[in-house]
């Protein structure tokens, strides 16, 4: 029976439709669920929408929709969304699940009747744009919240609050024990920074306030504040209070992917949640950065907000892999990534058009010409350009989330291959006869592009698969396992299978003068 691993990206704020910003969390945390499968591990993965909160009750009211009918039409275009990135997720979560009532309402108790939850009138800034109340110091110089750039507001209403700083010390405690609770690891000092002025938190607003979220039990005029809303659908994906069996299998979470602005909502207000209801703390927190576009932050008042499909319309992909390799290939996952079209071009361009699919069609090609199209029969003398060394080294940055330098090994592999050839002129050895070393130079570079394609899998899985049928391989590479890229080689005498390329160059002009003006 494999270990199991769990992985969720932050839920997604059911206010506007998905934009690259979001699309390069939930690719990231995809690229994790799969790896984890290629290496055996039973994985559940869980993504979805978070619905309750004022800017959804006002931005539904300026839409003339009720707010389920409105988070109704945005969370079917997240899945939408998600689908066509080829997401494999295990469940896709709504805050207005009524299993997720169910989950909040216990948790919400729990921490009630042990006293971690009171009531007390609050004076304070409170930020519709964060879901959250903010003190001064955390404001811009001219007062206003640093990622909305707009002014809090003055709110005084009773509330029930949350005794935050009674855990204050366990999370000190937590973070400094376990290095790996925050990666990267230079966001763990921000966090503990932060500490310094933990106070207790505002876990409930007025009814007269937000009317749109879920009831705080035993009293109707209150409503449960989003974020032990939000965070509470880590437990219910996997089953708290309704599939005992699934959380004790899955829970606690390996990995939470979110953003950056959602670091202390995720490192402190969780975990002293999870604290106060003696559950296990995720293993890890995975903090990306943002994607602007040209080194803009995406804005809706910009209009500078591109969509996934927009992308793929644009170069006329017939897939959607080069969006996700360029996501992954083009940043280190922890840190902020700015998108061009001209980058997009010359990256999707130079590696999969250019070096990886020109690396296939060649051998494939020669493969045809040399030896009928089936692959050819190695003898001993045949050497495998894949190192154990590099191997390991593979799995060990795809482990530790750095998917850029992964890419990267595997890219030389390709270099490695096309070199090879290169040097060893197998149309030269065809032309002096020397037939076996001609075999043994063409299986090499087919099975290197076997790995190639179970390797990359994770990032590109469509061009993975194109890799593989081009191969003669008649399964599906999704159920490839990790074992078979020393174990399992291409048998000789398999027929390849002469396609177009998996990925045509993307020679057309992006931006038209319209666009440019």
């Amino acid at each position: 029976m494999t270990r199991p691993f769990y992985v969720t990206t932050a839920i997604y704020y059911a206010n506007a439709a998905p934009h690259i910003g979001h699309a390069y969390e939930v690719i990231g945390a995809d690229v994790i669920a799969r790896f984890q499968k290629l290496i055996g591990k039973n994985v559940f993965f869980l993504t979805g929408t978070d619905e309750h909160g004022i800017k959804v009750e006002k931005t539904a009211a300026k839409h003339n929709m009720t707010p389920k009918d409105y988070v109704d039409h945005i969370s079917h275009a997240f899945q939408e969304t998600w689908q066509y990135l080829n997401i494999d997720y295990s469940r896709f979560i709504r805050t207005t699940d009524q299993d997720h009532y169910d989950v909040v309402s216990r948790l919400w108790n729990i921490l009630y009747d042990q006293g971690d939850i009171y009531k007390a009138t609050y004076t304070g800034l409170y930020c519709a744009g964060c879901e959250t109340f903010t003190a001064p110091r955390d404001l811009t110089p001219d007062g206003l919240c640093p990622h909305h750039l707009t002014k809090p507001d003055p709110v005084e209403e009773e509330n029930y609050f949350f005794r935050l700083s009674k855990y204050k010390q366990q999370i000190q405690d937590h973070i400094q024990s376990h290095p790996e609770f925050i990666l990267p690891e230079f966001r763990r000092n921000e966090v503990l920074n932060q500490l310094e002025e933990l106070e207790d938190i505002s876990v409930s607003r007025s009814r007269r306030s937000v009317s749109w979220g879920i009831p705080v039990p035993n009293d109707p005029e209150q409503v449960i504040y989003v974020w032990i809303d939000a965070l509470s659908n880590y437990l219910t994906g996997i089953g708290w209070s309704t599939d005992e069996a699934q959380f004790e299998q899955y829970w606690p979470a390996d990995v939470h992917v979110i953003g950056k602005d959602i670091l202390r909502f995720h490192a402190l207000y969780w975990p002293a949640m999870l604290f106060a209801a003696k559950l296990p703390l995720p293993k890890s927190i995975l903090v990306h950065g943002f994607i602007t576009v040209a080194e803009t932050k995406i804005s809706k008042s910009i209009g500078n907000v591109i969509a996934p499909q927009d992308l793929v319309q644009r170069f006329e992909l017939d897939t959607v892999d080069p969006v996700r390799y360029y996501m992954m290939a083009s940043t280190g996952f922890g840190q902020d990534g700015s998108y061009t079209d001209e980058e997009f071009k010359n990256r999707i361009n130079a590696d999969l058009a250019n070096n990886l699919g020109n690396l296939l069609n060649r051998t494939l090609n020669m493969v045809n010409k040399y030896f009928n199209g089936e692959v050819p029969k190695a003898d001993q003398d045949a050497i495998s350009l894949l190192s154990q060394e590099t191997l390991n080294h593979i799995r060990e940055l795809y482990t530790q989330y750095q998917f850029n330098d992964a890419i990267q090994q595997i890219m030389d592999l390709v270099d490695q291959s096309n070199k090879y050839i290169n040097d060893a002129e197998p149309w030269a050895l065809f032309k002096e006869e020397k037939l076996q070393e001609l075999a043994n130079v063409l299986y090499t570079v087919l099975d290197a592009l076997r790995q190639v394609a179970i390797l990359i899998s994770p990032i590109t899985p469509t061009i993975s698969q194109r890799i593989w049928e081009q191969l003669g391989c008649q399964n599906e590479i999704q159920k490839a396992d990790f074992r078979w890229i020393f174990g399992l080689p291409l048998p000789a005498g398999q027929r390849i299978s002469l396609g177009t390329p998996i990925l045509p160059r993307l020679e057309s002009e992006i931006v038209g003068a319209g666009k440019k003006k």
